[in-house]
Order: structure tokens, then sequence, then C-alpha cells
């Protein structure tokens, strides 16, 4: 039993340090990646100054982490795509626009919430 729990610590400790170097390859190298990452800071520094609602921060929270994760997949997908075929092909457009498209999604719904939960802040310092 004890070997059995042991691998599996052992292959998640693994995964993990995929994971991880999955996210720094990220942040090094994708424009967008660090753009997402810098809105996001702006968004926290923006939160711990205003003092939003322990509610907002859920919801901002949250938000962050569904762009980061959309951009991580929309990443992996196009470099999955580049890998198939670099020649121009309608299927890989359209899957590489789909995803984008998911990401656009994910933005537009986030700077919606965002003027929603940080405006009236603003208005009031104004």
């Amino acid at each position: 039993m004890y070997h059995h729990i042991h691998h599996r610590i052992t292959a998640h400790k693994i995964s993990f340090g995929h994971a991880i170097r999955g996210i720094v390859w990220a942040l090094k190298t994708q424009p967008n990646y660090q753009v997402h990452l810098f809105l996001s800071i702006l968004s926290l520094v923006g939160g711990i100054y205003l003092g939003i609602h322990p509610f907002e921060w859920l919801v901002v929270l949250l938000l962050i982490t569904l762009g980061l994760t959309v951009e991580t997949i929309n990443t992996a997908l196009e470099m999955t795509l580049d890998c198939i075929s670099l020649e121009r092909r309608d299927d890989i457009k359209h899957a590489k626009d789909a995803a984008a498209g998911a990401m656009l999604i994910i933005s537009v719904g986030s700077f919606i919430c965002a003027c929603y939960i940080f405006l009236p802040y603003i208005l009031n310092i104004i």
C-alpha cells in the first residue's frame, strides 16, 4: 500500500513540475500571456487600493483564473496545430480562430465585469 501511495505522490510531483514549466514558458515567450498577466496584476492592485468587497474579490480571482487558463489552452492548441502543418489549411485556421474566439469571449466578459466592479469605486473617488 505504501509503495502505491508513494508512486502516486511522485507522479503528481512530476506532473506539477511539468505544469509549472509550461506556465513559466508561456510567461517568457507569449506576448498575449504577458498582457493578460499584467492586466491581472493591475486588477489585483486596483482591488487592494479600492478596497473591493469579498464577493467582488471572488469574481476578480475567478475571472483571472479563467482568463489565464483559456490563454494557456489557446497557446497549447496553436502550438499543436502548428506541429500538424504550417501550410495554410482552412481546418487549422478555423480551429485557431475558434480558440482565439474563446479568449475574446472571456476577455470581453472580464472587461464588463471589471467595469461593473471597479467603476463605482473609481467614480466615488472622483
